[in-house]
């Protein structure tokens, strides 16, 4: 349960600064957005310029990986935010408004090849980014594991009361081989379509990336492709792997040698991994947070995951397993 009063007190807080911001109470506040994490998003409006605010309560967040990431992505021509002010101390940042155009709202049979495209083109932008010039997580062999660990943690555990098979230790080991065998690259890790907004020029701009590490090539492209809100066919799929594909391997992220049939194994390994983790996390989102809202994504990220497991014979015993539970098979 949020606490009201801090709330409040929260308010009133913003409310201040943002008169020392502008050096006048002219101005207006509205709220934006939240997240699945303690972050809270204002529209501030102040003359005819509106700007986005983040509320990040120290104690619970950490605004400086947010600040860092920023700042090297604009750098270096990536469609991001910029900053007009910030106070770390405190967990607020000012920041340039995308607007309101989610992706995800946008979307539909005529407009989602431009702007699946666009999206990949600024995606290629991103994994270009020199990974010399800034500091980020690996994404390792035990974060990968603990990630995955959500999904028997919260999902078959304390969801659906389900005991953990041990023929997951295998699974997860595999699907952890094959990410670390690819090319490891700039990873966003919430590349989808509540975190792409389209934007008048430059779209899209990109958002939500403070948890950025260097990982796996095909991580993000699943994440934007396989999106946990919203379903494509798969020859629409197909064809955007495949445009991602070749501009890959135009821009040297992938070798030749790396062929099409392969680099789709590691798509859909890599998505396996992501969609266990994600039903660990919006399971744990709903009854460790109160944001019973994710439940509603389950069937969706569900169903990604028995259609690749039994994609593969690598993955029979979590195909068997999906099909035999009544609990699961329900959903």
């Amino acid at each position: 349960m949020i606490n009201s009063n801090v709330i409040g007190e929260r308010l009133d807080a913003i409310n201040s600064w943002l008169k020392q911001i502008f050096s006048t109470i002219d101005f207006q506040i509205e709220p934006a957005s939240s997240d699945a994490s303690f972050r809270r998003y204002f529209r501030v409006s102040i003359g005819d310029e509106t700007l986005i605010l983040m509320d990040a309560p120290p104690a619970q967040e950490d605004t400086q990986p947010f600040i860092s990431i920023a700042t090297f992505m604009h750098e270096h021509g990536v469609h991001v935010p910029k900053f007009t002010a910030y106070d770390i101390d405190a967990g607020f940042l000012l920041l340039s408004d995308f607007g309101n155009r989610a992706y995800l709202d946008e979307l539909n049979e005529q407009s989602a090849d431009s702007l699946y495209k666009a999206a990949i083109d600024s995606l290629i932008s991103m994994q270009l980014l020199p990974l010399d010039k800034i500091t980020l997580p690996e994404y390792s062999s035990a974060l990968l594991h603990q990630e995955m660990s959500l999904f028997p943690e919260w999902f078959l555990n304390e969801h659906l009361s389900i005991d953990t098979p041990e023929f997951l230790t295998d699974t997860f080991n595999l699907l952890t081989k094959s990410a670390l065998e690819q090319p490891q690259v700039f990873v966003h890790r919430d590349y989808h379509s509540r975190n792409l907004m389209h934007t008048s020029e430059n779209s899209p701009g990109i958002i939500d990336f403070q948890d950025a590490v260097i990982g796996p090539i095909t991580y993000d492209l699943v994440s934007l492709l396989r999106d946990c809100y919203i379903e494509w066919p798969d020859d629409k799929l197909a064809n955007w792997v495949e445009y991602y594909y070749l501009n890959a391997i135009k821009n040297k992220l992938l070798s030749n040698s790396i062929s099409l049939e392969k680099f789709t194994q590691w798509f859909d390994w890599m998505g396996l991994q992501r969609h266990i983790k994600v039903l660990g996390i919006f399971s744990r989102l709903n009854y460790r947070d109160g944001k019973s809202n994710y439940m509603n994504d389950l069937p969706l990220t569900l169903k990604y995951v028995r259609k690749i497991s039994a994609k593969y014979p690598e993955f029979s015993e979590l195909t068997t397993f999906l099909q035999q539970q009544a609990k699961i098979a329900a959903i």
